[in-house]
């Protein structure tokens, strides 16, 4: 980084220490805005409410806990997790930042300053029982934490003395957490890849046991919708700031230049394609602005709302634009989900329906690797699918649409090959 006897700035800024400012000046600003919001008191006393809430999805922590005490929970969980990666010296790249960003976008409707840690908690035990360092699994922890719900229902959502409920929703966080490392790398080659959402499949399949348990012994969670409205003018001009940067900044650090975003936009994106590690890291801020700038538009062309789900649906592509989206592959997914609002019994504006067109694009590689057509198709049929398997899991794994997403995957992946191969005999 030194240069001729000068501290080359540029060079710093795309490297190492330049992702890390990235992450930590994300977070901070996220608890900024969250500061602006409301007064402290306010924002205090919403935190609580958020820690003490049963997050099970669709749980809006806008609505919970107010938008400063929302924003601030997402904000400080950047800041402590980035500070996880600093402390452990793990080199910052596409996944790094993708398991940030989907954290920032949950901290906004499941993950909270409390539920988080046990699920944490449990793959270090799982690393420090095989011997093995806690940063090979750090990345398993952090996409994980989509069962943390089952933390936070446990502890606050059963009529049990204070000490059982607390202890039994650390010891059920601590064994979700435990049981991941094996079962992620097993599941994998179920999709083939196929799904980018690879932790909220085998969370599906967890929480699909974890629920079946509970149900079982007579313990029985009612559907939940919390979702809040009336913000779209704030939070849309938010994003929008957010993203023009990103876009900015990412092409005057590439020397004020696109390159690199064509052989980026090349790629299937298949897992796991590490944007930052192929293309260098400002490539891959013009594409996270480029890829939240189509999300944007597409809530406000289908008149959705702006609040905790949805940004978070935003962040979660922007998030994984650094390991796998791109407007070329995801476009053709949200336009499958498009397709089924026009032909079945759902309309764009469901809550739902505005969560699935977001996070099916969990599906992008298989438009990158098939053909446009397929990711339509590959979309079509996740819309149907994503709104039937959570019952399974009560909607105690966030990453629902991983869980279809690694579902449709296995199924039209392997039609998909085939119908290739005959095509190129």
């Amino acid at each position: 980084m030194v240069l001729n006897g000068k501290l080359d700035f540029k060079k710093a800024l795309v490297g190492d220490g330049g992702r890390f400012f990235f992450l930590f000046s994300f977070g901070t600003l996220l608890c900024i805005f969250g500061m602006t919001r409301d007064s402290m008191p306010v924002i205090l006393s919403g935190l609580w409410r958020i820690a003490a809430e049963p997050d099970y999805l669709v749980t809006d922590y806008i609505e919970v806990g107010g938008m400063g005490a929302a924003f601030v929970n997402s904000g400080l969980l950047v800041l402590l997790f980035t500070g996880i990666l600093a402390l452990m010296k793990v080199r910052v790249r596409g996944i790094s930042i993708a398991a940030v960003f989907i954290v920032s976008g949950f901290a906004l409707f499941g993950k909270n300053l409390l539920n988080v840690w046990f699920i944490l908690g449990g793959v270090w035990l799982y690393a420090k029982v095989h011997g093995e360092p806690f940063f090979q699994y750090v990345y398993i922890a952090f996409f994980g934490t989509s069962l943390a719900p089952i933390v936070s229902q446990i502890m606050f959502g059963i009529d049990l003395p204070v000490v059982v409920r607390i202890a039994l929703g650390a010891a059920a966080g601590l064994g979700a957490g435990f049981v991941l490392p094996p079962l992620a790398a097993a599941l994998l080659p179920v999709h083939h890849g196929f799904n980018l959402y690879n932790m909220g499949f085998t969370s599906g399949m967890v929480g699909t046991i974890t629920v079946s348990l509970f149900k079982s012994h007579g313990f029985v969670v009612e559907r939940r919708m919390i979702w809040s409205t009336g913000n779209d003018t704030l939070l849309a001009s938010l994003l929008v700031v957010l993203c023009v940067s990103l876009i900015t900044v990412g092409f005057r650090l590439n020397g004020r230049s696109a390159a690199g975003l064509s052989p980026m936009w090349r790629q299937s994106g298949k897992l796991i394609a590490d944007f930052v590690d192929m293309f260098d890291f400002p490539p891959t801020m013009m594409n996270m602005g480029l890829n939240g700038l189509i999300g944007i538009a597409y809530l406000l062309l289908a008149r959705c709302d702006f609040n905790g789900p949805t940004i978070g649906g935003i962040f979660t592509i922007m998030g994984f634009s650094a390991m796998g989206k791109t407007p070329r592959t995801i476009v053709p997914v949200m336009l499958g989900t498009v397709l089924g609002g026009l032909t079945k019994t759902w309309s764009l504006t469901d809550p739902v329906v505005q969560l699935t067109a977001l996070f099916s694009t969990t599906l992008a590689p298989i438009a990158g690797g098939f053909g446009w057509w397929a990711g339509v198709i590959a979309g079509y049929v996740h819309s149907s699918v994503v709104l039937y398997v959570g019952v399974l899991h009560s909607g105690f794994n966030l990453y629902n649409n991983g869980f279809a997403g690694g579902l449709v995957a296995a199924v039209l992946v392997p039609l998909l090959e085939a119908f290739r191969r005959r095509s190129q005999r």
